[in-house]
């Protein structure tokens, strides 16, 4: 009898070890698999901020000028027909005016949307007194430090009043667009040059 107490004894110490044992696994068997589910999420965290920092952190390709004159340049405009090399500035302001043309309205240069630059029509290397020379098919590039270089042609050209402002409208089906603007007329119009992207075949 005391014998069969024994073993009963036994057996019962044993499975109170080994649940015991078992227990400790399993706790740390949950233990790691939290732990590294909290890296995956870490991890994950991580990628997702490196993505958003690549995202935000604009390119520089170092093409354009970044200042020119005490001014912010937006980007640099060439129309080889007219012989124009010219910076864009970033401010439109009466003094910029003088120094160069300058980004009127519109999105950044080269994105999509409706980007117009305004200049005067002096008789300069850098301004658009040559401007209604211009035809339909004529091409220009614009360049900047984030998109690069893009050709754009020219679709359409007309004079229209300063009242009227439909040169201006962002509607472009999703294609990025120029609008090359200058006095006409002793200022009484306005010499409208339209141009889109040249999206090459």
């Amino acid at each position: 009898m005391k014998k069969i107490i024994g073993g009963i004894l036994i057996v019962f110490i044993l499975a109170i070890i080994g649940y015991t044992i078992y227990g400790i696994y399993k706790e740390n068997t949950i233990k790691d698999y939290q732990e590294k589910q909290e890296n995956i999420q870490n991890n994950n965290i991580e990628n997702n901020r490196d993505e958003e920092l690549k995202i935000e952190q604009p390119k520089d390709l170092e093409l354009v000028k970044k200042e020119y004159k005490g001014y912010k340049v937006a980007a640099k405009l060439k129309i080889k027909k007219l012989d124009i090399d010219t910076y864009v500035l970033e401010e439109y302001t009466k003094p910029a005016m003088e120094i160069a043309v300058a980004k009127y309205f519109g999105p950044n240069a080269n994105e999509v949307g409706n980007y117009c630059i305004a200049g005067h029509n002096y008789i300069r290397k850098n301004m658009f007194s040559k401007l209604g020379t211009l035809e339909v098919g004529d091409m220009f590039t614009l360049t900047d430090n984030y998109h690069g270089e893009t050709n754009y042609i020219i679709y359409d050209k007309y004079k229209a009043k300063p009242t009227q402002t439909k040169a201006l409208s962002q509607k472009t089906n999703g294609e990025k667009q120029v609008t090359l603007i200058t006095c006409s007329d002793y200022s009484k119009k306005r010499i409208i040059i339209k141009a889109k992207e040249k999206l090459s075949l």
